[in-house]
């Protein structure tokens, strides 16, 4: 074996391991779906990080998106409770206000509970962070099947716009005389 093919070999080497750590580094690595991950809270609890994931799951439920997508939620509004006192009681308050047990409950005592609140600032907050939060996350965009804008691609014209894959065929129209005229 030359030494030629001794410094390939390292090199591979070398490099395989560098991209593979870099690729478990990268914030790509946190979009990978999967059970083992942790909710890194600054200004919320556990207890109410576990009730507000919990709620958002009941609020937008998607049985396929991993909890990781409802997980952004939490950690959007727990980012800004550690900016904001005010706001960390709000959060506070209103986790309190689901009562003991919600995070763990089933889905028709949750829907109660949240159906009891759904008047409150709290619960419309809440609500509309969830839904810019979860459905800008990439693993929301997959299970959902959107691609992204299309201006930077040519428009949706030519993207997309006549695949309707979900309509049944419809033979072309007649071009012959309209009747009555």
């Amino acid at each position: 074996m030359s030494s030629r093919e001794a410094d390939r070999r390292e090199f591979l080497k070398r490099t395989g391991v560098l991209t593979g750590v870099l690729a478990l580094g990268s914030p790509l690595a946190l979009l990978v779906p999967g059970r083992s991950w942790a909710l890194d809270l600054k200004a919320l609890t556990t207890t109410q990080g576990q009730v507000l994931l919990a709620f958002a799951r009941t609020l937008l439920p998607h049985d396929k998106l991993e909890d990781a997508a409802y997980a952004a939620v939490v950690q959007s509004a727990d980012a800004d409770a550690a900016r904001d006192p005010a706001l960390r009681q709000s959060l506070a308050q209103g986790v309190d206000s689901l009562g003991a047990g919600f995070a763990t409950a089933d889905e028709a005592t949750r829907v109660t509970a949240l159906r009891r609140i759904e008047s409150t600032a709290f619960f419309q907050q809440f609500r509309v962070r969830a839904m810019q939060v979860l459905y800008a996350t990439p693993l929301a965009h997959v299970l959902l099947g959107y691609e992204g804008e299309a201006f930077s691609k040519g428009g949706y014209l030519t993207r997309g716009f006549n695949d309707l894959r979900w309509l049944p065929d419809v033979p072309a129209a007649d071009s012959g005389p309209i009747p009555g005229s």
